[in-house]
């Protein structure tokens, strides 16, 4: 059964979100599809959890069933409304949305796009308020994307497309945001933006915020709590270093050499050259990292070739009498490389 590891915190609020014996999948004329089943968990005001899986384990469809754009196969979902709107439709007041699909109103402005999160909120005249407009206005502030507030979304990079669809969720002012790989196709500099923005965005607004995923470097270094995908229609709950710790994710992902030290999946070693790396800090690291990548056996002692990481514009790599100075780590691995596979191997 899927359950949730947090305790009851008299400290704590209210969850913004929570299952009982919720079981989620899809209907189907042969019967009913359980992707997961009995599932009760919990999300607290201020928490980012990420939502972790192998493809194909049902992240999408969790997070389509929590939104209620999906309907669950059985079990109950409490989502917390604001105190203004508990009647009637709750949904758009209580949970904003984040899907990959692609808008297909390209004609839009980022800031109409953001202006559309205001629409739950509008008369039936559709015309906003002042207290909307200045709604939208922090949104595309906190995200600055003020600069590209009369551009075309079909103008936009994929980088700050995200980031609209995140003010535009922002702008629906929620207490619950529900975001499905919302870093897919990014660069690493807007994969890194846009998790420490939704850091941000929960610990200062106090908004619940739940993110399907795949970058498990990120969602360890950014993460308050972890629901991980299990094998058996279920979801493990745990702060990302108990999860490292207690095996969960070298189960789940069946990870190759996963480093509990760095919480990084080692390179393997592919060629039978030692190579023994001196030196401090960045430098040392650095050096360290293209060697694995590039499948040498890193020695903590001294080996037949030596890497002397010396500044940044200096290595200094031995072997035996001979020595020769470069100036780049791709010039360190050139000379490695005419050096061939002549080196002992650890035993």
């Amino acid at each position: 059964m899927g359950s949730d590891s947090q305790q009851d915190d008299p400290t704590m609020s209210s969850p913004v979100l929570s299952t009982i014996r919720l079981s989620a999948g899809y209907r189907t004329r042969k019967g009913d599809n359980v992707l997961f089943r009995d599932l009760n968990l919990s999300l607290y005001p201020g928490e980012l959890i990420c939502l972790m899986g192998p493809n194909g384990s049902g992240k999408s469809t969790l997070i389509r069933t929590l939104a209620g754009l999906q309907k669950p196969l059985s079990g109950t979902i409490n989502r917390q409304a604001g105190l203004q709107h508990q009647s009637g439709n709750s949904i758009p007041f209580s949970v904003s949305v984040v899907l990959t699909d692609r808008i297909s109103s390209a004609n839009l402005t980022v800031a109409e796009l953001i202006a559309f999160g205001r629409y739950p909120y509008v008369d039936w005249r559709l015309r906003m308020t002042e207290e909307d407009r200045a709604i939208v206005e922090a949104s595309l502030r906190d995200l600055n994307l003020e600069p590209l507030r009369d551009r075309k979304i079909y103008e936009l990079s994929d980088g700050q497309m995200q980031m609209a669809m995140i003010a535009r969720a922002l702008a629906q002012d929620t207490r619950l945001m529900l975001l499905d790989e919302p870093t897919a196709h990014l660069d690493l500099n807007n994969r890194v933006e846009i998790m420490a923005l939704l850091k941000e965005i929960a610990y200062k607004s106090r908004k619940a915020i739940l993110v399907a995923t795949h970058e498990l470097d990120l969602a360890l270094q950014s993460t308050d709590r972890i629901w991980l995908t299990g094998h058996n229609k279920d979801v493990i709950v745990g702060v990302p270093e108990d999860l490292v710790l207690n095996g969960a994710f070298d189960d789940i992902f069946r990870f190759k050499g996963f480093d509990l030290k760095s919480g990084k999946v080692q390179h393997k070693a592919y060629r039978d050259t030692v190579v023994s790396v001196h030196g401090d800090g960045p430098l040392y690291l650095w050096t360290r990292n293209a060697l694995e990548r590039n499948g040498y056996v890193v020695a903590t002692e001294s080996a037949h070739i030596d890497v002397f990481a010396v500044s940044e514009s200096t290595w200094r790599i031995r072997r035996g009498e001979q020595e020769q100075v470069v100036s780049s780590v791709g010039e360190m691995l050139q000379v490695l490389q005419s050096f061939g596979e002549s080196s002992r191997k650890i035993v």
